[in-house]
């Protein structure tokens, strides 16, 4: 089945030739006719998949705590830029201004909330979902916006959407994926002249054999050192949550998800999301070349579990009926179990600060 957008691509290659993988996940997702942020309320279950924040309100409760452990062991500066990038419906966002609010007063009182959203259609969401708190909100359409001061920043569900570039190894080495046509007509992929710098491919790796995929990933490097920067000079926390994998290596993770479902990435474009695996450790390796501190890089279900998931659940839970208590167990079982369409081991969490210091329930790395 084409898709408005479908066409629009294929009469760019038929004038211009193949485009990049880079440049079909850009328009795939803001495209400002068809792109699929431009056009859809993707989040929950009427949308095409659900984050962490929609499962259960512990996820951004934990979140909360962070936070305010983070600006206590920052010495409790004041005032805040609490920052959330890729807010989504603002229901993150809204669980830990509420914890915050409980736990940290003082925190509460000297923040003002800073919401990065290039979506309309998001940002009225937002606004109701954040009603409670709209005088503390502005809303922002780039980082460089964002007001000078301490800050204290979540990413959850961010660089996954960022877009990547793919090099298939041939038998000259490894060259670009592009995106073209077949002789149907129809979106397919091919391989273009571009080459890749040997020096980015993993240290000591064997020569993978012929058809392998590895990914780079340069706009989410940009998008890691502007938020870098931001704690250099402003000095705080920036805690990055997303699916993806600890170390560098090979593989094809560009995923499209239609109704909750994969779809093939090629199918519908416009109308699927579009993603791939974050690759955390290349962003740590980011980091540290800005020079600000690695807290640590955990799975997100130690992440949850360290801050005390587990016991923020049984207080839910207490003299509430059999079939909430389930529910809450079931959220906190998908939230930090391992396994099928559980979030526990797939999704990490990185956190980074500046100046150096230590944070709960992360080890020292540095």
């Amino acid at each position: 089945m084409t898709t408005a957008l479908s066409d629009k691509i294929k009469d760019l290659i038929r004038t211009s030739g193949p485009i990049s993988v880079t440049d079909y996940f850009a328009l795939c997702l803001a495209d400002p006719d068809f792109g699929y942020y431009q056009t859809r309320d993707p989040f929950g279950r009427a949308g095409d998949f659900v984050t962490a924040p929609e499962v259960s309100q512990l996820f951004g409760e934990m979140l909360g705590v962070f936070m305010v452990h983070a600006w206590q062991r920052h010495a409790c500066p004041a005032p805040v830029r609490l920052v959330e990038v890729g807010p989504g419906r603002g229901t993150m966002m809204a669980d830990m201004l509420r914890v915050i609010a409980r736990l940290a007063p003082d925190f509460y009182r000297s923040s003002t909330v800073h919401l990065v959203e290039t979506s309309e259609r998001l940002r009225q969401v937002q606004r109701q979902t954040l009603a409670d708190h709209i005088e503390k909100i502005d809303w922002h359409s780039g980082f460089d916006e964002l007001p000078e001061g301490f800050t204290l920043l979540a990413a959850n569900e961010l660089f996954d959407a960022i877009p990547i570039r793919q090099f298939v190894r041939t038998s000259a080495g490894f060259r670009e994926r592009m995106v073209g046509l077949d002789a149907d007509g129809e979106l397919a992929f091919t391989v273009g002249i571009a080459g890749l710098d040997p020096s980015l491919l993993p240290v000591g790796a064997p020569t993978p054999p012929i058809g392998t995929i590895f990914e780079y990933a340069p706009a989410r490097q940009a998008v890691m050192v502007a938020i870098c920067e931001r704690l250099t000079q402003s000095g705080g926390t920036a805690l990055v949550i997303d699916y993806g994998h600890l170390a560098t290596g090979f593989g094809d993770t560009l995923q499209a998800v239609l109704s909750h479902a994969f779809d093939p990435p090629l199918a519908h474009p416009g109308r699927a999301d579009l993603t791939s695996h974050v690759d955390f450790e290349d962003l740590a390796r980011t980091a540290r070349a800005a020079s600000v501190h690695i807290n640590g890089c955990l799975r997100q279900g130690d992440f949850l579990v360290g801050l005390g998931l587990e016991d923020r659940a049984s207080a839910l839970g207490r003299d509430k009926s059999a079939l909430t208590q389930r529910a809450i167990l079931e959220a906190v079982d998908r939230l930090a179990g391992a396994g099928e369409g559980r979030m526990g081991e797939l999704f990490k969490v990185l956190a980074v600060s500046s100046p150096q210091l230590s944070l709960a329930p992360f080890r020292p790395v540095d």
